[in-house]
């Protein structure tokens, strides 16, 4: 499979699935992100389900839908968007295959459903930082220099 841009002018960088790995597209993610010369790299600290208040809500859903908005809200300050997003980290506590689809779902909320998914490690855990906290979200973008 050829590589394929995830930003329409001048793309930092171009996500690919490479012939002889099976297509990860129907799990949410890619096989390999390549940076073009020169990008600057974004590295975002994780971000769990809390809000600006620091209220974290009981649901897993929210606590992804959150996480994303989070990470937006982070790529926006610094002049980026969810289409930069080049590697996810996900951390949940108590994976299972339902708490997948539910992060599948809010991914294709938060960056689009047609969009070619980032590369992706999902790591589950026992436990995350705060107390009633379910699921953490770390992102790695990529912007032109």
């Amino acid at each position: 499979m050829q590589p394929q841009s995830v930003s329409k002018a001048q793309p930092a960088f171009t996500l690919s699935n490479p012939a002889g790995l099976y297509d990860p597209a129907p799990n949410g993610y890619s096989h390999v992100a390549t940076l073009q010369p020169g990008a600057r790299l974004l590295l975002l600290a994780g971000q769990g389900g809390e809000n600006w208040a620091g209220e974290l809500p009981a649901d897993f859903r929210l606590q992804v839908r959150q996480a994303f908005a989070n990470v937006l809200t982070a790529l926006q300050a610094a002049g980026a968007s969810g289409r930069d997003i080049a590697k996810l980290t996900v951390l949940v506590v108590d994976h299972t295959e339902e708490r997948l689809q539910i992060f599948g779902e809010e991914q294709d909320r938060a960056l689009g459903k047609d969009s070619m998914k980032p590369a992706c490690t999902l790591i589950p855990v026992p436990r995350l930082a705060l107390d009633g906290m379910l699921f953490e979200l770390e992102a790695v973008a990529v912007v032109p220099a």
